[in-house]
């Protein structure tokens, strides 16, 4: 049993770094007790992400980030769309970094994955806790990377 991500950076300008962002869905996923899963995570642009909005879920505009459950199973596999011009946009938005924010859309999108629903306020309530955990813990990670980086360069 494995986790497999791969990250597809498919945005024209921006880029974010792929192994940071595999590395985020495999946690999130351990600590959601899922032991194989094939993840797919593809980086887009606002006008990509409206097309797929509207083409997949028959909503106008753009959103900030859509995954998509491939199959069915013991074996999680899906895909996770996050619009790096949102996140630019949100980041500055709620005073966050953009690391931050990419975090927090590729951490909601795997929840999806897993089976957490936000439809309800109830369910969103649950679904936003865990989120903000699982955002605090990965930023908590890569401040102490930061800092024995510092340490030993």
């Amino acid at each position: 049993m494995s986790i497999e991500v791969a990250v597809f950076n498919a945005h024209r300008r921006r880029r974010a770094g792929s192994a940071r962002l595999a590395e985020i869905v495999r946690r999130v996923l351990r600590r959601e007790r899922r032991g194989s899963a094939r993840i797919a995570v593809v980086l887009i642009g606002e006008s990509a992400m409206a097309r797929m909005n509207r083409t997949f879920l028959g909503h106008r505009g753009s959103t900030d980030v859509i995954s998509f459950p491939l199959g069915a199973g013991a074996n999680l596999e899906g895909e996770i769309y996050v619009n790096l011009d949102r996140a630019a946009g949100q980041a500055r938005e709620y005073s966050v970094s953009a690391a931050s924010e990419l975090a927090r859309l590729v951490i909601h999108g795997t929840l999806h994955l897993a089976g957490y629903d936000d439809r309800s306020a109830v369910k969103a309530r649950r679904m936003k806790a865990k989120e903000d955990r699982y955002v605090e813990d990965v930023m908590r990670q890569v401040r102490q990377q930061g800092h024995h980086e510092r340490k030993s360069g």
